[in-house]
Order: C-alpha cells, then sequence, then structure tokens
C-alpha cells in the first residue's frame, strides 16, 4: 500500500459499529471482521474515539486505523471543484444527456458519444465558467472506450464520470472532493439513489434494492468488504492513477468498473464510498430491460474471476461455518447435535485469540454467532442466486429438499425485504418474489458467463480455516 503522510488536521474516526477492549488498546471491527492492537500511546491518540493528525506519529496511527478499516476519515479540506472535469459517455440517450448537463453548469465536461445513430451536437454553455466539448466514436466501442477518450482529453488533477442516465443532487461534488485530501487515495464514490422512488411495483422495489445503490454506510471499497467495488455510473477519480493503471479496460462490455477498482487497489491506492453525496439513476423499470440488465451484470463474474483470482466466490466462509450448516441442514439429532459441538469448537478457538482481553468467552461467543448468522445468510443466498440452477435440479428430485427450499426462498427474502424496505415500498410478499426474479436474472447471467468463458472460477467458493 501507498504510504503517503496524511496531512496535519486530517481526522480520523472510530467507525461506530467497533467494539473497543482493554482500555482502548484492542479494537475489534472491520469488514472483514478482524482485531487490531494498539501500543498505549496510539490508544491514547484516540481518546472519545476520533484522532487528529499532528505529527508524523500521529499521521502513522491515523493511517493504521484507516487501512485496518475499523476508522473512518473526516478530512478538514478539499481540491476545488475547477479542478474536475466531468466525462460523459452517451449513446443513442440525448433526453438524458440535456437532463443531466444543466446539473453540470460551472464544470469543464466532456461528452463522447460512443457511435449514436444520430450524432451528439454540442450543447451551448448556460451560464457559469465550464465548457462543453463532444467528441465522437464514429461506431460504438463501448462505455470503457468511451471513459477512456474522455479521460485522455482531461487536463485537470480530477475526473468525475457520470453516465448519461444520472443527474448529480446538490452538493454531490464537495463531498467526495474532501477525501482527496488524503494523498493515498485514487477513487471515491457517491451512493446512486433513484431518479424516481415513486411508480410501479417493479420500481420500488429497485427504490430498495437496486445493483447500484451500496447502501448508507460509509467504507473503504475493496474485495472481501462490505462494499467491494463501486459502479462506473458515478465516481471520482484521481486522474494520475487512473493514467498509472492504464484506464478502463477496454475489452470488457461489463464489470470493467469492477476490474478498475480493483486494479487500483492492487496498485497500492486506497478507494472510498461516501453515502452523503447522492447521485440519482433513472433505474430501468420495463421488465423486460430490467431482467435483461441483471442476467447482464451476471455475465460479468466470468472474466473478472479470470483477471482477479479468487476474488469473486459466490461464498466466502470459514470451514467450521459450512460443516456446521451442513450438519444442521441435515434436520436430524445428530446434526443438531454435530453442529452445535462444532460451534463450541469455534468459540474455543476464538477463545484463545481474545485470552488477553476481558470476558474472552463472552467476546468468542458473540463472534461466533455472528460468523454463524452470516454464513447462514450467505448460504440462503446463493442457494437462490449463484446456484439456482442446482439448487432447482435439486428440488425436483427430492420432496423434502423441495420443502427445504420453498423455506429457505421465503426466509431469505423476507429477511431481504426487512433489510432494504422503504416507508413507500413494496410489502414483504411483492418484494419477495421479485428479488427472487432478481437472483434468478443475475443467476442465469452467471451460469451463461461460465459456459461462454469455458471456466466455474466464479463459482468457487472461498472457504478459510
Amino acid at each position: 500500500m501507498r504510504q503517503a503522510r496524511l496531512p496535519d488536521g486530517f481526522g480520523v474516526r472510530l467507525d461506530p459499529t467497533v467494539r473497543t477492549f482493554s482500555d482502548g488498546r484492542v479494537l475489534i471491527g472491520g469488514s472483514p471482521t478482524r482485531m487490531l492492537k494498539l501500543a498505549p500511546t496510539a490508544a491514547a491518540m484516540i481518546g472519545d474515539g476520533y484522532l487528529k493528525v499532528v505529527d508524523p506519529q500521529s499521521a502513522e496511527v491515523a493511517r493504521h486505523l484507516l487501512d485496518s478499516g475499523v476508522a473512518n476519515p473526516r478530512p478538514m479540506s478539499s481540491p476545488p471543484n475547477h479542478d474536475v472535469t466531468v466525462v460523459v459517455p452517451v449513446r443513442d440517450n440525448i433526453a438524458g444527456l440535456n437532463r443531466l448537463l444543466p446539473a453540470l453548469r460551472g464544470l469543464n465536461v466532456v461528452v463522447v458519444d460512443d457511435g449514436s445513430a444520430e450524432p451528439v451536437i454540442s450543447p451551448p454553455v448556460q451560464g457559469g465558467r465550464g465548457e462543453i466539448t463532444v467528441v465522437r466514436h464514429s461506431e460504438a466501442r463501448g462505455p470503457a472506450a468511451a471513459r477512456n477518450t474522455g479521460m485522455a482529453l482531461a487536463t485537470t488533477g480530477f475526473v468525475a464520470f457520470l453516465d448519461s442516465d444520472v443527474v448529480p443532487r446538490t452538493g454531490w461534488l464537495e463531498a467526495m472532493l474532501g477525501h482527496f485530501s488524503d494523498p493515498a487515495v485514487a477513487m471515491v464514490a457517491p451512493r446512486i439513489v433513484a431518479l424516481e422512488p415513486a411508480g410501479g411495483a417493479l420500481a420500488r422495489y429497485e427504490h430498495a434494492r437496486s445493483s447500484l445503490d451500496l447502501g448508507r454506510k460509509e467504507g473503504p471499497v475493496r474485495a472481501g468488504s462490505a462494499v467491494s467495488y463501486v459502479p462506473s455510473a458515478a465516481m471520482l477519480v484521481r486522474r494520475r492513477a487512473l493514467d498509472e493503471c492504464g484506464g478502463f479496460d477496454e475489452s470488457m462490455r461489463v464489470a470493467e468498473d469492477v476490474d478498475l477498482c480493483w486494479r487500483l487497489h492492487d496498485a497500492g491506492w486506497r478507494l472510498r464510498y461516501e453515502p452523503i453525496s447522492h447521485v440519482a439513476h433513472d433505474h430501468r423499470v420495463s421488465f423486460r430491460k430490467w431482467f435483461g440488465r441483471k442476467m447482464f451484470y451476471g455475465t460479468g463474474a466470468a472474466p473478472l474471476a479470470a483477471r482477479h483470482h479468487g476474488l469473486v466466490p459466490p461464498l466466502a466462509m470459514s470451514w467450521w461455518t459450512l460443516v456446521a450448516w451442513v450438519f444442521a441442514a441435515t434436520g436430524t439429532r445428530f446434526g443438531v447435535v454435530a453442529a452445535a459441538v462444532t460451534q463450541a469448537t469455534t468459540v474455543i478457538r476464538l477463545r484463545r485469540t481474545f485470552g488477553e482481553l476481558d470476558r474472552p468467552t463472552r467476546i468468542a461467543t458473540v463472534l461466533a454467532i455472528q460468523g454463524m448468522a452470516g454464513g447462514a445468510w450467505q448460504l440462503a443466498s446463493a442457494v437462490c442466486r449463484h446456484y439456482w440452477p442446482v439448487t432447482v435440479l435439486a428440488a425436483v428430485c427430492s420432496r423434502r429438499v423441495r420443502r427445504a427450499v420453498v423455506a429457505v426462498a421465503v426466509a431469505e427474502g423476507a429477511a431481504d425485504w426487512w433489510t432494504h424496505r422503504e416507508p413507500e415500498g413494496l410489502g414483504p410478499v411483492r418484494h419477495i418474489a421479485y428479488k427472487r426474479l432478481d437472483d434468478l436474472a443475475y443467476g442465469a447471467g452467471l451460469w451463461r458467463g461460465a459456459v461462454t468463458h469455458r471456466s466455474l472460477a466464479a463459482l468457487k467458493p472461498r472457504l478459510t480455516r
């Protein structure tokens, strides 16, 4: 990782989910969960959970907290807006472009027409200092190529990529720019919300459960974390970092944004998700387009797995958790007892790790239960989403399996509704129905991609000890 020093005045605050022990010298949290041990002097710097950088030592501690995922940045300054060029790739969506450009007034904008049937004409600048430049690909080369073309024309230190079907909300840019006061940050992405939250049932489902909406919680962006990537529909990037990694991979027509995020991280850069910044997206709400898009997203898993070995698992858990649930799923007395023994073994193993802390048995038990619950969520999701063709085949062959699958599909859907419910959203029954169709489409795309690329790498679980 790049070890660029954080500037004086930069602050970090412990994430609310982090637990502190031993007078603040031991922190447990982050995603995935980890234990962080601090020297007494470092623990004293944090105090009430906030640390302000004032010298090299505090800068080093702050960096360690950020990289461990147990703290979030609180920058004190930001680059100016005029150091940003906005790149908008567009193809046959002049209505969306005309809706977007007024929200970018005062910024320099490069519109890349990626082979539209009717060429995009450069619109006049409507007030402010910004300029609008339009360039055209004579034939469609894909969104990755369009973004690279726009980036090559930018002369500013930062480039914002916005698709033509989004509209940024007030303050979207300022909320993200502050993160770049950390010289090691290469990319920041906003939360993508629905442009029209109301509407029919599918529109309300997408408002609550869009694949582009990564939720309300801020955090680092890296594979295996709560936010493993951010979509290129809206992102802000340090131009130097993008140049160094070669921009978007133009050979990829899907998941090129995921690939970019992981390549930047592999190069040592930090990436952040900033949900305070909002960019509204015009969701596809006709069933055919919606279902097709979900399937399209699924096809991206296979090429990603080929480029980033082991980072696209349908399941990621410990062998102990998997074994415990396999035993429990048998529904037999022996299975239940074996699952309990497996969990007890997990608690004993964890207790050894936390032996120096206060109440190590309690901590180990809580974490073991959390791991078991997380494993159940992953398994239920994988059965209904990634592995549904196998699930359907097994259900056809066995009445017992069929009953279990129905129960899992309903329970997982109900839990998903409860987690993502909105005041004006769908009721549980329709939400579950759309969730199952969502998973059906993605899973079909995943298997299609696996067949096309002749690789099952995207279907292999990642199991740890």
